[in-house]
């Protein structure tokens, strides 16, 4: 005859009890757009947004280009470059160029525009209440500022 074993508590506590589950290793987010470098997040997500949501509003002869090059203000002298964003359009009669002073989406940023070729002749501060810069603020920022010049076609 075969010998029977009775659960002993400590036994019968493990069986009762399921083990826990290994936990799971966290996956690596990828990096927000906004903290990509500079360079790269304005060559890859700024400029082909913007340049899509000008199309959008009507603008079909829009270049948009980005360039490092010294700020062209009528009056203003300075020797030193900065990456911008210029945008031409209307066989090249009207014109903006957004500014990034500090080469950082989150720094210092400013606006000009000009028509019929003539150099701009005001530098305007561009974003400087917002705290959080992401891609759509910046592109709903720059068609805002073109509209209220009244340059696209909704006006």
């Amino acid at each position: 005859m075969t010998e029977e074993t009775k659960p002993t508590p400590e036994t019968s506590s493990e069986k009762a009890s399921p083990q826990k589950p290994a936990a799971k290793a966290k996956k690596a987010k990828p990096p927000k757009l906004e903290d990509k470098p500079f360079t790269e997040f304005i060559e890859q997500h700024f400029h082909p947004s913007l340049q899509e949501a000008l199309v959008a509003e009507g603008l079909e002869d829009i270049k948009v280009k980005f360039v490092k090059q010294k700020i062209a203000i009528q009056g203003f002298d300075s020797n030193q470059e900065c990456w911008q964003v210029v945008g031409n359009w209307q066989k090249d009669s009207r014109q903006f160029n957004l500014y990034f002073l500090d080469e950082d989406i989150s720094g210092q940023k400013a606006f000009s525009c000009a028509t019929d070729g003539n150099e701009s002749s005001t530098l305007e501060s561009f974003m400087i209440d917002e705290k959080r810069i992401t891609l759509d603020l910046l592109v709903l920022y720059t068609i805002q500022r073109l509209n209220c010049q009244k340059w696209l076609f909704g006006n």
